[in-house]
């Protein structure tokens, strides 16, 4: 049985337009309520943005979307999704 927690997952993509694109396909495909939240997420002692990496944050209060598609779809797109 699964709790009603706050789920957070996070997939972690190569840039920016990769991580647009998985935000979009995670809304539609999974019926999201809310829009994926992107982030910067620069690597440890670079200052350049093309060394950074961007996160797709979706929440998941109920717990129900699947972790093996979540990271089926960052897949496609160079990434993956963080362990929780």
């Amino acid at each position: 049985m699964i709790s009603v927690n706050d789920v957070r997952h996070v997939l972690v993509l190569p840039d920016r337009d990769a991580a647009e694109e998985v935000a979009e396909e995670a809304a539609g495909r999974f019926g999201l309520p809310e829009e994926p939240q992107l982030v910067r997420d620069a690597l440890a002692g670079e200052d350049d943005a093309e060394d950074a990496q961007w996160l797709v944050v979706i929440e998941d209060p109920a717990g129900r979307l699947p972790a093996a598609e979540l990271e089926a779809l960052a897949a496609e797109h160079e990434g993956w999704l963080e362990a929780p």
